[in-house]
């Protein structure tokens, strides 16, 4: 979908719509070009969400899938420490370089378009992982992997955000926030299993190669269902903007990846402290930019409006949080508690359930009805499940069983759902349309750069608490006290993320209009036209 805006102006943080219509009323369109389908009305926009959900399963379940097997690929592919650091960090750089890059290219070439791209990049890139010769060529090609997520993930948010009209999103964001539960659930589980059968005695590789069937279906299917749309006005690619946000990305998340292995070096220190001089540059540069030609990489404006600064910070601060968690639980469990992957991943099936029943009840049922109140909620609960898990790690020690751990993670599930569909939701009720890429690359590379600091925290607040030399004996016993030292830090950043969310909106701009639907409107402006 183009769109060929006809209506008046509009103002800063000002959501514009399309008049409602009903399911039955068509789409204004142009004819779709030759060999391409022009899709049109409520079911086509339902089928288009659902593949590009299934993308971003295929990312969610990625990310997840590989953490399970790390010990398999350190052991079948003789990888060192800092290669297998590199297999999950050089993705979470690429992919957070590259975010912001790839929403506005979908502004400027094409959200459908850019989607397919990113898509066929990333199968290609499984294939790539599934077959490579050497930890080298692994890290390699997850780095790719990354980049090539980096283009398809922003394309998600913003295809759905011009495609549905606001009083539909919030059904929408419900289900997004379904499939991170069951991304989350899937990966682990899937991982563990792919691993144990060792299928064709491909070990690990597995994990990789069942994104090519899903990718290919998801390619042929976008093609046909997905309606194309663009920012409304001509833009242009800010390559001093790309060059400024990866250097800064980089002089930030490298020393963080880097650091422990390298002892902290100064340069580490010196390189953080740059990267916030970059940073500086960077919003001084968009601010110009945007002055002179209206085509900034990221639109500067947007932190004007409320909600989605403060969903910002939030989002950051919650990456950070997440960051630390899922690493040093997985640690924890495979080389602490000296548990196998399937053992692993069967234990956080009751997480993973309660957070994709929470966030698929969150936006639907509870968020229109208490606010922002079931966000704060949310981070509360979180906070209680990980000091209950402190507890029980402390109490039971290396003897604890899965159905002990049971209890606090799915509080903390519960916790989690109740946060992430709605704060989605909120960071993005109030983007005026045209910048639905840029904000929607903007969300994504918060999250991955809180995930990469909280990454980067890991080797401080887990291994800066284990000795350098351990024998067998004493491994079990300084993993579980990391452990329970890095959840006490875990705890202490959801009890800031609670604090932060009093700056959101105490209802979503978005809940509002839907609630408004029987009020009289005002005679419809010109509707933008629609072009597939």
């Amino acid at each position: 979908m183009t769109f060929s805006d006809t209506s008046a102006p509009k103002g800063r943080g000002e959501l514009r719509d399309q008049p409602r219509r009903t399911g039955s009323e068509p789409i204004t369109s142009t004819p779709a070009a030759p060999g391409t389908s022009a899709p049109s009305g409520a079911a086509h926009r339902w089928l288009a969400l659902a593949i590009v959900m299934t993308a971003a399963f295929m990312d969610l379940v990625d990310v997840t899938i590989v953490n399970i097997a790390i010990p398999s690929i350190q052991r079948d592919a003789g990888a060192s420490f800092s290669q297998i650091q590199w297999i999950t960090a050089g993705y979470a750089l690429a992919f957070a370089a590259g975010l912001i890059t790839g929403g506005r290219l979908g502004d400027i070439h094409g959200r459908k378009r850019l989607f397919l791209v990113g898509v066929a990049g990333f199968t290609l890139a499984s294939a790539l992982c599934g077959f490579a010769a050497n930890p080298g060529m692994l890290v390699a090609a997850r780095i790719l992997q990354g980049a090539m997520a980096a283009m398809m993930v922003p394309q998600v948010l913003s295809i759905v955000h011009a495609t549905f009209p606001a009083h539909e999103r919030g059904k929408v964001f419900g289900l997004f926030g379904a499939i991170v539960g069951l991304g989350a659930v899937s990966g682990p589980l899937l991982g563990a299993l792919l691993t144990e059968w060792n299928l064709f005695g491909l070990e690990w590789r597995p994990i990789f190669l069942i994104n090519l069937p899903v990718g290919i279906a998801a390619l042929l299917l976008g093609r046909r269902y997905i309606g194309e749309s663009r920012a409304p006005r001509a833009l242009k690619l800010d390559l001093v903007g790309v060059a400024l946000v990866t250097l800064g990305l980089l002089m930030l998340l490298y020393p963080l990846t880097r650091g422990r292995e390298l002892g902290w070096p100064l340069w580490g220190y010196a390189s953080m402290a740059g990267a916030l001089v970059v940073f500086g540059v960077l919003v001084a540069y968009e601010r110009r930019k945007a002055a002179a030609d209206g085509s900034p990489l990221i639109e500067t404006s947007l932190f004007t409006v409320k909600s989605f600064a403060a969903g910002i910070a939030v989002q950051t601060v919650f990456g950070v949080a997440l960051g630390v968690f899922f690493l040093v639980w997985t640690l924890y469990m495979q080389i602490g508690l000296g548990w196998t992957p399937l053992h692993a991943g069967l234990t956080g099936v009751p997480f993973s359930i309660a957070v994709s029943v929470a966030a698929g009840m969150s936006v639907q049922k509870l968020v229109p009805r208490f606010g922002r109140g079931v966000l704060q909620a949310g981070a509360l609960l979180m906070a209680l499940g990980v000091l209950v898990y402190v507890w029980e790690s402390h109490r039971y020690g290396l003897a604890i069983a899965s159905w002990q751990m049971a209890l606090p993670l799915v509080v903390m599930g519960v916790g989690m759902g109740l946060i992430v569909a709605p704060l989605t939701d909120a960071v993005l009720s109030e983007v005026p349309r045209e910048h639905a890429g840029s904000a929607s690359g903007l969300i994504n590379t918060v999250q991955q750069m809180g995930n990469a600091l909280g990454l980067g925290l890991v080797s401080v607040v887990f291994f800066g608490v284990i000795g350098d030399r351990l024998t067998p004996a004493q491994v079990g016993p300084a993993f579980a006290n990391a452990f329970q030292h890095a959840l006490l830090w875990v705890a202490a950043v959801l009890a800031v993320i609670f604090l932060l969310m009093f700056a959101l909106p105490k209802r979503p701009a978005q809940h509002l209009e839907a609630g408004a639907a029987d009020e009289p409107e005002p005679s419809p402006e010109p509707e933008a036209e629609l072009v597939h």
